[in-house]
């Protein structure tokens, strides 16, 4: 009885195994944030790329305007590759863009914006990663459409042109 019933519950452990293995096979294992849009815009102090000087970032967006707020760095290749639909969308006068500088050092960062051109309005300069955080963000590229102090619209990941014609039909 016992030599029948040993390869038996062999068998059944291996199934179980298999079984186990090929469900968590199944599951994905992509990480998908939560995108959240119509809330505020952090209240937080920045510092400004340019002057150095500290602000509030209700200072930097008014509430009658669009904005796009990108985050950005010189050594990400997506930022370079959406860096066009930037310069692009600057052309339309009811968008501002504001950058956030993230993780970077600001002579890197200025050789990135001397050689593709300088989209942005204003920079947040976000040496430690901190500001991003405070904004939701999980790297870069990544961009915020805000009006009236409220996130309207997150985009994740760089900015297409599917993406750039969204956004023209937000701020018309």
């Amino acid at each position: 009885m016992k030599n029948k019933f040993l390869p038996f519950s062999i068998v059944l452990i291996f199934i179980t195994i298999f079984i186990i293995f090929y469900k968590g096979l199944q599951d994905t294992n992509i990480y998908t944030p939560e995108v959240k849009i119509n809330y505020e815009v952090p209240s937080v102090s920045v510092e400004l790329f340019d002057s150095g000087k500290t602000v509030n970032t209700l200072e930097i967006f008014n509430t009658d305007k669009f904005y796009l707020l990108n985050i950005w760095s010189s050594w990400c290749v997506p930022c370079r590759q959406e860096h066009l639909i930037l310069m692009d969308l600057i052309k339309n006068d009811n968008l501002k863009i504001i950058g956030i500088n993230y993780k970077d050092t600001k002579k890197n960062a200025k050789k990135f914006l001397e050689e593709l051109g300088n989209p942005y309005d204003k920079i947040i300069f976000d040496n430690d990663g901190t500001n991003a955080i405070e904004w939701g963000a999980y790297g870069v590229p990544e961009s915020f459409l805000i009006n009236k102090n409220k996130i309207i619209k997150k985009y994740i990941g760089p900015l297409s042109k599917e993406s750039m014609e969204e956004i023209k039909l937000f701020i018309k």
